[in-house]
């Protein structure tokens, strides 16, 4: 009897503010938020409202464009947190040491089983219990002198004074650039060696003492910038010269002989996560067969689920600057969490950027 005369006094109250007023109240509500930190233009823009149509929570984005700019975020946010962290492969152990992120729970996410054999158990998170894919892909030079070979292109056409042929910029990601530095020396790039990495600063820093060096870009920037014809290369991610190839033919994009990376982006569970239930949902929504493959049509980057592999066209599969060639691939190498050396690599970023 309790329980029946505080229902009917819950049910006064509710009624008398307007909570059972019928659809028009409730289409005024204010959906639960979930807020995901991301790469810039990193989602087709009509997901953002399939998804709240879908799963009822409003999405909003906060965008970044260097995984620097965004653990830097992640650390100083106090009162602006995030649900949902988009975050690079090489960064990920990062961020577990640091505490920003905390494991999924799995049973949360059905659309799992759509993630291909090769993406699961990575390396950068052994068991896949703090993330989940994304999308992947490559980094490589969008360039516009169409004289070159595309199996040919060398990163002497950015660090050798006698080949460079116009303004250009780099990659404004310390451990990407850097290890593209030193591949461009002939070394490993997951060299953690003082002397290795000192070469890459000296070659970086002769890059920069050049009358052609345009300055450091984040991909997106300079993506823009070549297609503008403010610089002739760039050093950018495969989706962004993509993109800019869709717009101007004429340009291209190449894996350097001397070699590159490939890369993985994946989602995380941020430890600060206001809407844990709405991160899940996202989280499963874009591992859905067919967002996935919108996803990954709209990004131009090549996608880790392989419910969505076979639904996607031929063009796009077959397209190598979204999926590399076997060749290609064998010049590529992943880049592993640098552990204790990583403020190697921060000091010589500073290095780089300061002097």
């Amino acid at each position: 009897m309790k329980n029946l005369v505080s229902y009917i006094v819950v049910a006064m109250v509710l009624l008398a503010t307007g909570v059972f007023c019928g659809c028009d109240q409730k289409s005024q509500q204010t959906p639960q938020t979930v807020t995901v930190l991301t790469y810039s233009k990193y989602i087709a823009p009509e997901m953002i409202t399939d998804f709240q149509m879908k799963t009822g929570y409003k999405l909003q984005l906060e965008e970044y464009e260097a995984q620097e700019q965004m653990i830097s975020t992640l650390q100083q946010a106090i009162e602006k947190q995030y649900d949902v962290v988009i975050a690079s492969d090489v960064v990920i152990q990062q961020m577990i040491h640091l505490g920003l992120i905390i494991p999924i729970d799995m049973d949360k996410i059905p659309n799992k089983v759509n993630v291909a054999d090769q993406f699961k158990n990575p390396v950068y998170d052994p068991g896949n219990t703090f993330t989940l894919p994304y999308l992947w892909g490559t980094t490589g030079i969008l360039y516009r002198d169409t004289t070159l070979n595309e199996n040919k292109v060398s990163y002497n056409i950015l660090f050798n004074p006698q080949q460079v042929k116009g303004k250009f910029s780099l990659l404004d990601e310390s451990r990407s650039m850097l290890s593209m530095a030193l591949q461009a020396k002939g070394l490993n790039a997951n060299s953690v060696k003082i002397e290795d990495i000192n070469e890459a600063i000296d070659l970086i820093r002769e890059a920069k003492r050049d009358a052609h060096f345009a300055g450091f870009e984040g991909s997106v920037s300079a993506k823009d910038k070549v297609l503008k014809g403010e610089i002739s290369a760039a050093i950018v991610f495969n989706g962004e010269a993509m993109s800019a190839i869709s717009e101007d033919p004429t340009l291209r994009y190449a894996i350097p002989t001397e070699g590159s990376f490939m890369w993985v982006d994946a989602m995380t569970l941020s430890s600060h996560a206001q809407n844990a239930d709405g991160a899940h949902a996202f989280m499963n929504y874009i591992l859905d067969a067919q967002n996935g493959a919108r996803l990954a049509q709209s990004t131009n980057f090549a996608t880790p689920n392989r419910a969505s592999i076979k639904i996607i066209d031929d063009k796009f599969k077959q397209n190598r600057v979204i999926n590399p060639t076997r060749e290609e691939i064998d010049r590529m190498v992943f880049l592993r969490d640098p552990g204790v050396a990583a403020k190697l690599f921060d000091d010589a970023w500073e290095i780089v950027k300061s002097r």
